[in-house]
């Protein structure tokens, strides 16, 4: 992959657009040159169905200008904007800039929707229909492609219907996870449990905790090396939003239920990772999208 990042295909780009630009006014020049004034009218000799004749007439003066107008301009653009390899172009103008341009259009030109609602708290929002019809859509363009359109979530994705919050639920912990985004992660734990018999009977301990269907007896054998995950889930299972580890006596499992889930869980550990959205969304969209999710698991 090397070979196609070095400093030659800069150059190599470079030279066949300009390349292409200047053959392009060679021809031009040469056809306009080689035509004979003297034989226009001339028959080529080609004659088509019997009465069809072609004839050595030069090109129209309007034709070849406005290929002359086509690489003048091609060349003025190239000049002023990105085009020549690693050059920038005079004007300076980048995809990331224009992006970032119209972005911020967009939101001043929006912002007076916004204005009624930031001065609202989270939970009155959520009850205002055109706030909700503005998180809805917020939702849809930026959550429901991990955490599903009805927001139900799947595999790896949180469910945010449920009350089962890793980090807490209020309104005002929603915008700080949407803003800065959230890392989860669970070492493996195998090697600080023991033996695969071990790691076998704290899983049917973590199942007990929830009154999943567990094997009593492993459940027992795997309560004491069970230590080395309360530092984390807390000695009795029921985690910790400050750090954001799982509630295991819910019955609610993010990653799979049953032994063998718990058991891949324990060997291989988590990581999951949910981007920040505080530079695509402005700090009044995320207010309103905050309420919209708070919404989802406070009902009523």
């Amino acid at each position: 992959m090397s070979d196609f990042t070095s400093d030659f295909w800069p150059y190599f780009i470079s030279a066949i657009v300009i390349g292409g630009i200047v053959f392009c006014l060679t021809v031009l020049f040469m056809t306009s040159k080689s035509h004979d004034p003297a034989h226009t009218g001339e028959s080529t000799g080609h004659v088509y169905d019997e009465d069809i004749i072609e004839m050595n007439n030069p090109m129209p003066r309007w034709w070849m200008w406005m290929f002359i107008i086509t690489c003048v301009f091609g060349a003025t653009y190239l000049f002023l904007f990105p085009g020549l390899g690693t050059y920038q172009g005079k004007l300076g103008w980048t995809a990331l800039k224009q992006y970032e341009q119209e972005v911020k259009e967009t939101n001043d030109r929006i912002a007076p929707i916004y204005a009624k609602f930031t001065s609202m708290k989270g939970e009155e929002v959520a009850q205002d229909p055109k706030a909700m019809a503005i998180g809805e859509r917020l939702f849809m363009n930026n959550c429901s492609q991990c955490h599903g359109s009805d927001a139900h979530g799947s595999r790896g994705f949180p469910n945010l219907t449920d009350n089962d919050w890793l980090h807490g639920g209020s309104h005002e912990t929603i915008k700080l996870t949407i803003t800065n985004g959230r890392h989860g992660m669970m070492p493996p734990m195998a090697a600080a449990i023991g033996s695969a018999d071990d790691v076998k009977n704290v899983a049917n301990y973590v199942l007990s905790l929830s009154n999943s269907e567990h094997d009593a007896e492993r459940a027992a054998l795997g309560k004491e090396k069970f230590a080395a995950c309360a530092a984390c889930h807390g000695p009795d299972g029921k985690g910790n939003q400050a750090i954001g580890s799982a509630n295991l006596t819910d019955n609610i499992w993010l990653h799979g239920a049953g032994e063998a889930a718990i058991i891949q869980r324990i060997n291989n550990g988590i990581d999951n990772k949910m981007p920040a959205q505080g530079s695509r969304l402005t700090p009044e969209q995320i207010h309103v999208l905050a309420a919209y999710v708070w919404r989802f698991s406070n009902a009523k």
